[in-house]
């Protein structure tokens, strides 16, 4: 029923009386009462989830006990609440300019204590609510998405709530922020809190048939990662379609010998050091036979330091020498499933499954190789595409082709093979014995380096002129060239937005979004036969009849090595995903409303007055530094408005006619969409 009875221990009879009753007529779906502050005997609040999608606040003071504070309507049933006191802040000093005179008192503001009652909802959301710690009022509701299943609200130590979904995640404060992050792990149905010596801050936790004892670490970090050593440098990853999850590497390194030749090579030293040794005399006593350690007479044994083989490897003797291999992994376990060596000197560029329409949906392996290449000046002896298919985790070679030039791009298009060799763009579909060409297009000023595809559309990046779109047409089978952008970029990397929309990033740090112009058409009929389309046809001058818009443009200032289009939780936001040379991981989000757009964009101004440069520079400058910055607002710089003082975080808030937490919900709704 709806009838809610409160109990209190006795402390002198150690008994269980009845303190009072309160009839709430509807089903109690579930209750919270939180933890008992220090110096008082119990908790001041309690918090009643019922079935009709209401959260009530009671009093448990003994003048209003069971009285009514706040109510909350919730979109949906409520499963479980969780009432958690978290510290905001650390002790600071009344007077910083006090410390440095001598015999001056130095007195210390305690962190302030707030209340937060979560609740976890039965269509896979979770909101927290701030309560006020003497009224017990509602204000500042926040709300996050973390799974398809009714979330499970769990109390661990220092103010960290547990929420297990079909997903499990972890909510806690750092640096002056609420974080709501997954775990890397299986998923959990129950969970509690587990110290001992040697797992202070640990979690025990019952997965499936399974009692499992797991600790956090690494708090704020939004991934988890897990390094994987490569044998050399990766140059491209592909993910093999499929139900079994395996990703294809391709590694290559300049001027370094492969494994069987360095095998080759320590074994003929060792030899060679064991028949000087043989030579010496024969009444040599035996501890003279054993090489002296480093230092000892102030000499080094030449032969000792050819045995050791060191780090970086012998150097080829000549330019033009790589070692490459080609790599099947298995990403959830992290383990290495084939890893084949690439002979007569191929450097493996790029790599692209794709499966043909004439064999039945089996997915192949496609491996861009060229054989003794130099990249300054460019030369090579040879291209070749080899083909591979996957049997039993195994890699076999079905067949090689040779292209005219390197090959940085490929992808399937429509069933076949689409690759960009230099300056041009072949379609390739499958032979018995090689791949068989069936289009071709010259046009291309100096080198493809990225290739996205959509439709009939194919979207081909120039290593030093931008992109093109290129139209294919079947019944003629031709590449049109039919819009490019008016701006030279020295392009890196690519994807697609939409059907006339792209990201491309290029190699001096910038960012931009192009599109093509709402009024133009890809329809380029043969009735055009004047000097205008054969201009299209050969490429001169970027002559293609349409020119692409320049929507937004940011500079990173670091070179962007992958560029995604993609959604990393379940309900988020779709953002353009980039990885950087240094090692970063970032995301261009897009917003949503007119109203988003105002608000960061002055919070941003704010920013740039308030939080200068360590060096000193203007922002404004900097984030322009090649092409002015347009439309694109920079999220880090906004992210810094929680670590500022109070004082400036108000001045800054009354700017935007906003209040502090409104900011801080505004920054937290924009980065729950994205992580």
């Amino acid at each position: 029923g709806g009838e809610i009875i409160y109990f209190r221990l006795d402390e002198a009879t150690n008994i269980m009386q009845e303190i009072g009753t309160k009839e709430l007529g509807h089903e109690v779906a579930c209750l919270e009462m939180g933890l008992v502050p220090t110096g008082r005997l119990g908790s001041p609040f309690l918090a009643v989830g019922d079935w009709t999608g209401a959260v009530r606040i009671l009093s448990l003071a003994n003048e209003t006990l069971l009285v009514q504070h706040a109510i909350m309507d919730l979109p949906h049933s409520p499963h479980s609440l969780c009432m958690v006191e978290v510290a905001s802040g650390s002790e600071k000093l009344n007077n910083p300019q006090s410390s440095a005179v001598s015999g001056s008192e130095i007195s210390y503001i305690p962190p302030k204590v707030n209340l937060y009652l979560y609740v976890g909802l039965e269509n896979g959301i979770m909101q927290r609510v701030s309560v006020d710690n003497t009224a017990g009022t509602l204000s500042d509701a926040r709300s996050r998405f973390l799974g398809t299943k009714p979330v499970k609200l769990f109390k661990l130590d220092q103010g960290v709530v547990l929420a297990l979904s079909s997903r499990s995640w972890l909510s806690y404060l750092h640096g002056g922020r609420h974080l709501t992050t997954p775990l890397s792990y299986e998923t959990l149905q129950f969970a509690g809190n587990f110290s001992t010596e040697h797992c202070p801050d640990g979690i025990v936790a019952i997965s499936d048939t399974f009692l499992r004892i797991l600790s956090v670490e690494r708090k704020g970090e939004a991934f988890n990662q897990q390094a994987v050593p490569l044998r050399y440098t990766p140059r491209q990853i592909a993910h093999l379609p499929g139900e079994q999850s395996r990703l294809v590497i391709v590694e290559a390194d300049a001027d370094e010998y492969n494994e069987a030749e360095k095998a080759a090579l320590k074994s003929s030293e060792e030899s060679n050091l064991n028949g000087k040794v043989k030579e010496e005399p024969d009444d040599m006593e035996i501890e003279d036979l054993k090489p002296p350690l480093p230092g000892e007479n102030g000499e080094h044994d030449e032969d000792e330091e050819l045995i050791q083989m060191p780090i970086r490897g012998p150097l080829p003797p000549f330019p033009g020498k790589w070692a490459s291999c080609v790599r099947l992994m298995d990403p959830i376990n992290g383990t290495t499933l084939e890893c084949l060596e690439m002979d007569n000197n191929e450097a493996a560029l790029s790599v692209s499954p794709v499966t043909f329409h004439s064999r039945g949906g089996e997915v192949f392996i496609a491996v861009s190789t060229a054989r003794d290449l130099k990249l300054h000046p460019r030369t090579h002896s040879g291209c070749f595409i080899h083909i591979f298919r996957v049997l039993d985790n195994r890699l076999v070679l079905l067949h090689s082709t040779e292209v005219p030039d390197i090959a940085l791009a490929m992808c399937e298009f429509q069933g076949r093979l689409l690759v960009g060799s230099g300056k041009r763009v072949i379609l390739f579909d499958l032979g018995k014995k090689k791949l068989l060409r069936k289009c071709e297009h010259k046009g291309l000023p100096n080198m493809v380096v990225n290739l996205n595809v959509m439709g009939d559309r194919v979207v081909a990046g120039d290593m030093a002129e931008s992109l093109f779109y290129i139209k294919y047409r079947k019944l003629e089978n031709q590449f049109v060239i039919f819009a490019d952008d008016q701006v030279p970029r020295h392009i890196s990397r690519s994807c697609l937005l939409d059907y006339d929309s792209s990201a491309i990033a290029d190699k001096f740090g910038n960012v931009a979004i192009l599109r093509i112009p709402k009024d133009c058409t890809d329809d380029v009929s043969d009735t055009n036969i004047s000097g205008n389309r054969i201009l299209w046809d050969q490429g001169v001058l970027n002559g293609a009849p349409n020119k692409l818009d320049q929507l937004a443009h940011f500079h990173l200032g670091d070179l962007v090595t992958s560029l995604h289009k993609t959604t990393l939780v379940p309900g988020g936001s779709e953002v353009v995903l980039y990885s950087t040379v240094t090692g970063g991981i970032g995301a261009l989000m897009p917003f949503a409303t007119k109203e988003d757009v105002d608000f960061f964009m002055h919070l941003e101004m704010h920013m740039r007055q308030e939080k200068p440069t360590i060096c000193g520079r203007d922002h404004t400058s900097y984030r322009s530094y090649i092409f002015p910055v347009n439309n694109a607002i920079d999220g880090d710089l906004c992210e810094l408005f929680g670590t500022m003082q109070l004082e400036v975080q108000k001045r800054i808030a009354s700017g935007l006619d906003r209040s502090v937490s409104e900011v801080a919900k505004k920054l937290e709704d924009v980065r729950n969409k994205l992580l």
